[in-house]
C-alpha cells in the first residue's frame, strides 16, 4: 500500500520508493551521487533494479556518475552481478564513470561488449554536472590531452560497443594556438541522491555524511534546461520545515521531486563503517599517535615514508606549510605516517572528494577522512588540483615507460577507470609516483635497515610502453613539472632523456635488483644517493624537528 506523508508545505514528496522510481522511462539517462559507498543512494540503486525485475521497466538506461556508487556487494556492484550472471543487457544500455574498479562484475560487462561504456577523470565530470547545470555543452580543458582521453587515441571509450554508438564523446579544439579538449554527454533527466536529512518542503542537509560531493551539481544538471528532469532523494530522517539550519541546506527543496527514507542498513558512511562522528565532523579527534596504531614495517610503509620525506624537504625548501593530494593505495597511507611523526598539521591533506586534513581512510572506504578540519564539495576540490593550487601529490601506478609515462590503472582485462588521476596529474606542479617496484607474488624483507629481496614479483612495472598512457611524461616536462617515481628499493627522477636512477636502498644491488627487473635501462649517473636509513628502521624518522626548524626559520 502507498505511503504518502502530508503536511501544508509537504507537496507531497516524502514516498515510498516505487512512487518515485516508476516515474522513470524507459531510456533514461540517470545521473547517481556516490564515492565509493560516501553518499551513495544505494536504496535507491537496489529498489530501481527490483522494480525493473518485476514489471520490465525502466530499461535501457544510461547511467552516469560522479565516482562510482557502490564497492564490491553493495551498490551498484549487487546489480552488476545479477546483470552479468543473467546475461541480461535490457536494464543498462551504457555507462559513463570515473571508476569501475570496486565491480568485478561491471568490468565484466564492459570487456565482454555488453553495454557502452566510457569514462572520464572525476574532477571533468564533476565538473560536467555543473557545466550542464548552466546550460553550457559541456567541460573544456586540457586534462587529458595526449593520453588515452584524447580522441586521437581512445577517447575514452572503454569497449568496441562505445567506439560504435559515440553516445560520449571528447573532441580536440584550439583555443587561440592552444589545444584544449571538450567533454560531452547526455544531459541527465532522472537524479538518484542522497542526503542525511530533508525536511518538508524537501531541503537537504547532509550532516552525518561523510562529503558533499557533486551532489548539488547533479540536481542542478538535472533540472536545467531544456528538458527539467526528475530528481529522487535517499535521507536517514525527516525534519519538519523551518527546523533546519538554512546554512546547512546543501540541495534546496524545490530542486528536489521526491524523498525517499531508507532503512539505516542501506545508507552507511562508507563501505565497512555504518556511523563514525569523526568522519561527519561532529567530532574532531586529537591526531595523537596512540590513537592509530603504527603501520608494520614493510615496503608498503617504506614507500610511504620515503614520499612523506618528500614532503618534509619541500616544506624545507618553501620554509610553510604545503598543501597536498594523495590518491588511492600506497599514497593514502601518507596522512597516517605524518600522524606517527606528529608532522600533520604542517601538512595539509586533500583527498578528492572533499575533506581536508586528518587521516585519510583507504581501500574501500577511501574518499573520506577521520577528523578532518574542513569538507568541501567535490568540483571545488578539483579546482585545487586541476588549477595546479596545491603543491604536490602523491599518485599510485601501474605501469611506468622508459619515457616517464605512466599507467595508473588500465591493463587487457583489467579497466577500473582512471578515477581522479588524470586531473592530479595535469595540474600538480610536483608528482611523487608511489608503488612497488614488482607486481605479483614477492617475498621482502627489513632487516637491520637493510633492504632483503628474497623473491621479485614475476610481473615488471618498469615497461618500455605503457598499455595506455594516463600521465603524458612529454607534456609534464613542457610544463616544468618536478615528478619522481618511489618504490621500496629505488627512486627515479623524471628528465629531458627519460627516467634518471638517482636512489637506492641500503643493501640493494642496481643490476641485480633493479635493471634486471626493468623492461628498459634508466639513466645511471656515477653518483648513486642511498635512500635514508631511517626509512628502513622500526620507530619515529625525527621528521618533526625538521619541519619546526623550517617553519621558524
Amino acid at each position: 500500500m502507498e505511503r504518502v506523508f502530508s503536511s501544508p508545505v509537504w507537496h507531497r514528496k516524502l514516498v515510498e520508493p516505487d512512487v518515485a522510481l516508476s516515474l522513470i522511462k524507459d531510456g533514461s539517462v540517470i545521473a547517481i551521487s556516490g564515492f565509493n559507498m560516501a553518499l551513495t543512494p544505494e536504496y535507491l540503486i537496489e529498489r530501481l533494479y527490483k522494480l525493473y525485475v518485476k514489471t520490465g521497466h525502466p530499461k535501457s538506461l544510461f547511467i552516469i556518475m560522479d565516482t562510482f556508487p557502490g564497492s564490491p556487494g553493495r551498490g551498484l556492484d549487487v546489480i552488476a552481478k545479477e546483470l552479468y550472471r543473467n546475461k541480461d543487457t535490457e536494464f543498462i544500455r551504457g555507462i559513463l564513470t570515473p571508476y569501475l574498479g570496486w565491480s568485478e562484475w561491471l568490468q565484466k560487462m564492459v570487456a565482454e561488449n555488453m553495454l557502452e561504456a566510457y569514462t572520464w577523470s572525476i574532477g571533468v565530470m564533476a565538473y560536467w554536472f555543473r557545466e550542464i547545470g548552466s546550460g553550457r555543452p559541456g567541460v573544456l580543458t586540457k586534462v587529458g590531452l595526449e593520453t588515452f582521453l584524447d580522441p586521437r587515441r581512445d577517447g575514452g571509450t572503454l569497449n568496441e560497443k562505445s567506439k560504435e554508438k559515440k553516445t560520449v564523446n571528447i573532441e580536440v579544439l584550439k583555443v587561440g594556438n592552444e589545444e584544449y579538449l571538450l567533454y560531452r554527454a547526455p544531459k541527465p533527466n532522472v537524479a538518484l541522491i542522497r542526503g542525511t536529512t530533508a525536511d518538508e518542503m524537501g531541503n537537504l542537509t547532509m550532516e552525518d555524511e561523510g562529503i558533499y560531493g557533486s551532489t548539488l551539481n547533479i540536481a542542478q544538471a538535472t533540472k536545467a534546461m531544456p528538458n527539467k528532469g526528475l530528481v529522487i532523494a535517499q535521507v536517514q530522517r525527516i525534519a519538519r520545515f523551518g527546523s533546519l539550519n538554512p546554512k546547512e541546506v546543501i540541495v534546496p527543496g524545490p530542486l528536489i521531486d521526491y524523498v525517499v527514507v531508507a532503512p539505516r542498513e542501506k545508507h552507511w558512511q562508507s563501505a565497512s563503517i555504518d556511523y563514525d562522528p569523526r568522519i561527519s565532523g561532529r567530532i574532531m579527534p586529537p591526531l595523537d599517535p596512540s590513537l592509530y596504531p603504527p603501520l608494520e614495517l614493510g615496503t608498503r610503509k617504506i614507500i610511504a615514508r620515503r614520499v612523506l620525506l618528500e614532503m618534509v624537504k619541500l616544506i624545507e625548501e618553501l620554509g610553510r606549510s604545503i598543501i597536498v593530494n594523495l590518491g588511492v593505495g600506497i599514497p593514502s597511507l601518507v596522512g597516517q605516517i605524518a600522524v606517527e611523526e606528529e608532522i600533520s598539521s604542517f601538512i595539509a591533506i586533500t583527498v578528492e572528494s572533499g575533506p581536508w586534513g586528518g587521516v585519510p581512510l583507504g581501500g574501500t572506504d577511501f574518499g573520506v577522512s577521520i577528523g578532518p578540519y574542513a569538507i568541501i564539495p567535490m568540483p571545488d576540490q578539483f579546482t585545487l588540483y586541476e588549477g595546479g593550487i596545491i603543491d604536490a601529490a602523491s599518485l599510485g601506478f601501474l605501469q611506468v615507460d622508459k619515457k616517464g609515462n605512466v599507467n595508473s590503472s588500465m591493463l587487457p582485462k583489467r579497466i577500473p577507470g582512471p578515477g581522479g588521476f588524470p586531473v592530479i596529474a595535469s595540474g600538480s606542479p610536483r608528482l611523487y609516483f608511489a608503488g612497488e617496484f614488482t607486481a605479483g607474488p614477492r617475498r621482502i624483507e627489513v632487516r637491520n635497515g637493510r633492504l632483503v629481496i628474497k623473491d621479485n614479483g614475476p610481473i615488471k612495472k618498469f615497461v618500455r610502453e605503457v598499455y595506455k598512457i594516463f600521465c603524458n611524461a612529454e607534456n609534464a616536462l613542457k610544463n616544468g613539472k618536478e615528478v619522481l617515481y618511489i618504490t621500496e628499493r629505488a627512486v627515479f627522477r623524471l628528465s629531458q632523456d627519460g627516467l634518471k636512477l638517482v636512489e637506492i636502498a641500503p643493501g640493494v644491488d642496481i643490476e641485480r635488483d633493479i635493471i634486471s627487473h626493468m623492461e628498459f635501462k634508466p639513466m645511471v649517473p656515477r653518483r648513486i644517493d642511498v635512500m635514508d636509513e631511517s626509512l628502513f628502521k622500526e620507530g619515529k624518522m625525527n621528521l618533526k624537528t625538521r619541519v619546526i626548524k623550517a617553519i621558524r626559520a
